[in-house]
């Protein structure tokens, strides 16, 4: 007996020990309720904290040496800068229907000083949605068929070739201006431009080519800088004169005079170049004047949330406040400004701030409520510009071509009389030859600073090691939550068979239920796909509706409200839809069609957060709760307690405000108030967010819109 009893215990097998990570996950899956509370708290708790958390900006690169030197900027140069703006402003110069006089003007300027000097014509681009361009490179807009003399819009460039460089780097000055409707602003800005380039024609430390670019905006100052860039730097290797330009004798004579009026100057009917773009800044003045002081606003924002190198806002915010005396300003949500439950928030972390630090006086924890509520309303503009995908200036057309560039608008504090207009132009002027100058000291393009981060000031910002915390919290439950939906759908069908069959009936079909569990979540997750391929139907829609002539924008909206319906119910019909799953007899049917649409929202949040975290974030926001909370309503009805009624009404909410149309009016009645909402403005809205490519048009029809369908499905599930 005692040899039988060590045989049996010799041949049983040892039980194969589960992983801690395996344990680790079985666990969160079990508790994906409290799990998801605790990481959704801590995310929203996360993304109020981030003016908290901001750190003060520094020079990572010190090679750039801001304001090491003085400036050479001298009166002399002012009065230089001087004569170019009352030329500019002279009548005689806009005597031409075309603008001809003010170039012919300014490219005399540029060759008075020895520089080359060149015209780039180009005609006006269309900015039109098309889903096989939506991925395409800068140069994929439309051009005009019908031309005019009026049609052309004329760059003015003039090059300094560096006398320490190889002229394989350079740095880029952008004024646009408009010689048709020009304002003293604009003509300010060129007298600021010119008395820099003054200045860089005769000083013998520049190792890198000067391009000065006057950017004729009449056609708007993002579209005249792109056509530059696209020649400079995808050359179609074609002269100036084109089959239309023997049509605009104004046009001939702007070329024919400087070729040939002018023996031996640098002027060049072919298009120039210099080396590879280390930097851009886009300068500009305004009209308008400051109420405290002069200030100057910086716009960095490009296409679908890129951002310059920090060490360029770095230098430039150092340079205007400890060198010319400017305030700087960065764009902010002026609504929040006056937020009462904002400010009671900043007095909080104000008052928690004061017990840690009596507590541990090493500490720094915490800012003041005003610094507080200042710092969260340009945070949600950086965060809103950037989730918007849409450039706020000229400079964004560099960053399509991976070049460091921002915009510098100038605003003076008093009327641009004389006396005033010489201080503009003298600090506006050592300003830029400042950040000119750092730039120049510098190896190789900005690499050393961040990329990815949130202004809340201009001298504060959120690196993306801290922002992403809160994105990570909150998509975090999201393939958990997923988990333990399968998990107790599966389990609850198995009960209920196992409670309506004999032992040995279990016994018989419990491969062939397993079987058949293991695959039932495949009519849930062919219902998510076909949402998602309506979604992007409805995401290619507005191209059609865009060839419908004279449609005015709330007549387009309201087509593509019928054509999105219409292919909805379409697909219902043929193959599945919503509507279908609300039909279903199986009673946990709503819980796999939930787990599948979390799963697909982590993977959609997960894959935008590559392309623009900015707007990964803001969709975390609205999606992450709306998808965790659904239920049928049915169900919190039955159960009657106060905890279901919440979360009814939580539901309800959430389904309206993550609704697209509603969260855009939501916003805009935010900013601009809700006297002036219409219709027709989110079709407008989404129709700038195709003609910037921007990705978030893509992500609110992709992924958004197919999950609030599902969401909305699962809420009137009747189970």
């Amino acid at each position: 007996m005692a040899e039988t009893k060590e045989k049996s215990l010799s041949d049983e097998k040892p039980k194969p020990r589960v992983r801690p990570i395996v344990r680790l996950g079985i666990f969160l899956i079990s508790h994906s309720f409290h799990v998801s509370v605790v990481c959704c708290t801590a995310g929203v708790l996360a993304l109020f904290l981030l003016p908290v958390l901001a750190k003060n900006t520094y020079i990572s690169e010190n090679a750039l040496m801001p304001g090491s030197a003085s400036p050479m900027l001298s009166n002399q140069h002012v009065s230089d800068g001087n004569r170019l703006v009352k030329d500019l402003t002279n009548p005689n110069s806009k005597s031409s229907e075309t603008g001809i006089e003010s170039h012919k003007i300014i490219a005399q300027y540029m060759l008075d000083l020895g520089a080359e000097v060149s015209f780039h014509k180009f005609h006006p681009q269309m900015n039109q949605f098309h889903p096989l361009h939506f991925f395409s490179s800068p140069d994929s807009g439309k051009i005009q068929e019908n031309y005019s003399c009026s049609s052309y819009g004329i760059n003015t460039v003039g090059i300094i070739r560096a006398p320490r460089g190889d002229g394989k780097e350079a740095i880029v000055l952008v004024t646009p201006y408009n010689a048709l409707k020009s304002g003293f602003g604009e003509a300010l800005s060129l007298g600021i431009a010119y008395s820099v380039f003054s200045l860089l024609t005769q000083v013998t430390w520049l190792a890198k080519d000067i391009i000065w670019l006057v950017a004729d905006s009449q056609y708007g100052e993002y579209a005249a800088v792109a056509a530059w860039l696209r020649e400079y730097q995808t050359p179609k290797f074609s002269s100036l004169s084109t089959p239309n330009a023997e049509m605009c004798p104004d046009v001939n004579n702007l070329f024919e005079l400087k070729g040939h009026s002018i023996s031996g100057s640098k002027f060049s009917n072919s298009f120039r170049r210099a080396g590879t773009m280390a930097a851009a800044l886009v300068l500009k003045v305004r009209d308008q004047n400051e109420q405290f002081e002069d200030t100057i606003s910086i716009y960095a924002e490009a296409s679908n949330g890129q951002m310059p190198n920090l060490d360029l806002i770095n230098v430039v915010n150092y340079l205007a406040v400890h060198r010319q005396g400017l305030r700087v300003n960065v764009e902010k949500l002026w609504s929040l400004l006056n937020s009462s439950w904002l400010k009671s928030l900043g007095e909080i972390f104000e008052s928690l701030a004061k017990v840690a630090k009596s507590l541990y006086p090493k500490w720094k924890f915490g800012i003041p409520a005003t610094e507080y509520v200042e710092g969260t309303a340009t945070l949600a503009s950086s965060l809103y510009y950037q989730a918007l995908g849409v450039p706020t200036g000229p400079h964004g057309a560099f960053r399509d071509y991976q070049v460091d560039a921002i915009t510098l608008e100038i605003s003076p504090k008093f009327s641009l009389d004389k006396v005033w207009r010489n201080d503009i132009l003298l600090r506006g002027g050592r300003l830029i030859e400042g950040v000119i100058r750092s730039v120049n000291n510098l190896l190789e393009k900005f690499h050393q600073s961040f990329f990815l981060y949130l202004l809340t000031s201009p001298s504060k910002f959120v690196s993306v090691g801290v922002y992403m915390i809160a994105f990570a919290l909150l998509i975090a439950p999201l393939p958990m939550v997923a988990a333990s939906l399968y998990v107790d759908a599966n389990s609850s069908s198995n009960c209920s068979k196992g409670d309506s069959s004999t032992p040995s009936a279990i016994t018989d079909t419990d491969e062939h239920s397993i079987a058949i569990r293991s695959w039932r979540w495949l009519n849930s997750a062919k219902l998510v796909f076909i949402v998602h391929l309506w979604g992007a139907i409805v995401s290619l829609l507005p191209y059609f509706i865009s060839q419908i002539p004279d449609c005015s924008p709330t007549t387009s909206f309201m087509i593509w409200v019928l054509l999105s319906i219409l292919s909805l119910l379409t697909l219902n019909s043929v193959l599945a839809s919503p509507l279908a799953c609300a039909k279903a007899t199986q009673e946990k049917e709503w819980a796999l069609v939930k787990s599948v649409t979390i799963s697909s929202v982590f993977i959609g949040l997960g894959l935008m957060s590559v392309i623009n975290f900015a707007t990964a974030e803001i969709g975390a926001l609205l999606m992450v709760p709306m998808c965790l909370l659904a239920q049928p309503l049915k169900l919190d009805v039955r159960a009657g307690t106060l905890r279901s009624f919440c979360r009814m009404i939580c539901n309800l909410v959430l389904g309206h405000i993550a609704f697209p149309p509603a969260a855009f009016f939501l916003l805009k009645g935010m900013l601009d108030g809700f006297g002036n909402a219409n219709v027709g403005d989110f079709w407008m809205w989404v129709e700038s967010l195709w003609a910037w490519n921007s990705a978030t048009y893509l992500f609110i029809g992709m992924v958004e819109l197919p999950c609030w369908v599902l969401c909305i499905s699962i809420l009137f599930h009747t189970c």
